[in-house]
């Protein structure tokens, strides 16, 4: 089949076009470098079977094919708080754009949405059926709220014109590929542990969250878009909880750091727990993660390390 992958230079976009290339696919690539990089998908360009465009999607395209995978948008805070009006318009008028593409060729869609629609929840772990508990006028709700949005537009789409949807739900996701700069908790605990630096966390190191290494998402979301039972959302993640403090104290153990733990105030809407009830995905997409925190995070440092040129002592 023919695949779009719209953010596909990004971290998961990179990763998911490798996959669908190994798998037998031809890729179409779309990325702003926004927040994507051309470094992330370099390897693949010589592949007859790739070819990238750079690309908005809140401009319409028109290309024919058969999948689309809907991933444009930024991720971390730093990148999608950088221009929050920029954002919403990625995750609407963007979903709009590959929902009309995908109704004018008759494509698969599925939408990439995030764990950020339950907010700061009151149910845990969260379940598919819970509604949230966002913050619509917080500093974060450009990133939260576009995507509860993109996941009504794809709602909307599927029952007024029929269109073949598939909605998953990303828990916190890292892995190599992760920008330096991403500004997630793994990155820049990796980052801060390599150079020797303070890590930092913001509120008192006990909120939790639920980390999937990168592999185990990409198999998912693949299994998602191959399936016929259900259209979502589905939670993809991990289900292993790890406080803040935790996950910094393995950083510095497994980077051999002398770096140590700085505690800073919380950051506004900030969840203080956050897991996924993956129960659906299991017996859906026969899909649960497979790869521990202690392993992901080794293969994170490694490619950190080698991107800040740091040898190994």
């Amino acid at each position: 089949m023919r695949a779009l992958v719209t953010g596909g230079a990004g971290f998961l976009g990179s990763h998911l076009c490798e996959r669908l290339l190994k798998d037998g696919h031809e890729v179409i690539c779309l990325d702003n470098f926004f927040s994507g990089k051309r470094q992330n998908v370099k390897h693949l360009v010589p592949n007859p079977n790739f070819e990238l465009i750079r690309h908005d999607v809140v401009e319409p395209i028109l290309l024919e094919v058969d999948r689309i995978f809907h991933l444009a948008c930024p991720a971390s805070p730093v990148h999608y708080q950088y221009n929050p009006v920029k954002t919403i318009k990625t995750s609407v008028m963007g979903t709009i754009n590959m929902l009309g593409l995908a109704k004018r060729v008759r494509a698969r869609i599925l939408l990439t949405s995030t764990s950020e629609v339950y907010g700061d929840p009151e149910q845990h772990p969260q379940t598919e059926s819970y509604w949230g508990h966002v913050n619509p006028i917080g500093v974060r709700s450009c990133y939260d709220e576009g995507k509860r949005v993109a996941e009504c537009l794809m709602m909307d789409y599927h029952r007024q014109n029929n269109i073949d949807i598939r909605i998953v739900r990303i828990f916190n996701t890292y892995g190599p590929r992760m920008a330096i700069n991403d500004g997630r908790v793994v990155s820049n605990f990796c980052v801060a542990a390599l150079r020797g630096e303070n890590l930092e966390i913001f509120g008192d190191g006990e909120q939790t969250r639920a980390f999937a290494y990168v592999d185990d998402m990409i198999d998912a979301l693949v299994r998602m878009m191959n399936q016929e039972q259900h259209i979502g959302p589905i939670n993809i993640g991990n289900p292993d909880e790890f406080t803040i403090k935790e996950l910094a104290k393995l950083a510095i153990d497994l980077a051999r750091s002398s770096s140590k733990v700085v505690i800073k105030p919380a950051r506004p809407d900030d969840p203080v727990r956050r897991r996924p009830n993956i129960e659906l995905a299991k017996k859906v997409l026969g899909w649960q993660p497979t790869t521990p925190l202690i392993v992901g995070l080794q293969k994170s440092l490694d490619h950190f390390r080698d991107e800040l040129g740091i040898k190994e002592a």
